[in-house]
């Protein structure tokens, strides 16, 4: 499969643009969501992630700051690490656990919040056939604020039935 998806939309959820009862707690949290249109050939979960690794779309506000691949933030070792085999399968459970966990790590979110991580997030989530999670990536993948994975979470989320997947970043940066 050589890039066969088409960008069907994104979302930005900046959880700074809501109102907090704690200033402090939205601290630097966003989601990202970047939809992608693939064909109705048969093509297997590892083809559909490498063609998301491919594409123009994974690379262009990945992570919140794109990848360069001579910068700092996520240069050459992150282009290096990040292949089909660094994610790993989880249930929808799990993932809708670690989300929530994260998204809710403060406060109780604001009501407006709520229904736009619903929208974009979750109700995404139910929908998915396979869920996969990006996997720690050694130590090589430090950040420019430390280890990638502290309040990092990547998905990619394969809905067949309308033929879409997903990719979902939620971070604090």
């Amino acid at each position: 499969m050589q890039n066969e998806l088409a960008h069907e939309g994104s979302a930005f959820i900046n959880f700074r643009h809501y109102t907090f009862q704690d200033s402090r707690s939205p601290a630097f949290r966003w989601v990202d969501v970047k939809c992608l249109l693939f064909p109705t050939a048969p093509v297997d979960d590892a083809e559909l992630l490498a063609a998301l690794i491919g594409h123009e779309q994974f690379r262009d506000d990945y992570a919140g700051g794109g990848v360069d691949p001579e910068g700092l933030r996520h240069g050459p070792y992150w282009l290096k690490a990040v292949t089909p085999d660094a994610y790993a399968s989880v249930g929808r459970e799990e993932g809708d656990h670690i989300l929530r966990k994260w998204a809710n790590q403060f406060e109780d979110l604001p009501v407006d919040l709520a229904a736009d991580l619903q929208r974009e997030v979750f109700d995404r989530l139910a929908a998915a056939d396979r869920i996969y999670c990006l996997r720690e990536l050694g130590d090589e993948s430090m950040h420019d604020w430390g280890g990638v994975h502290g309040e990092f979470h990547e998905f990619v989320l394969i809905d067949r039935s309308a033929e879409r997947l997903t990719l979902l970043v939620a971070a604090d940066d």
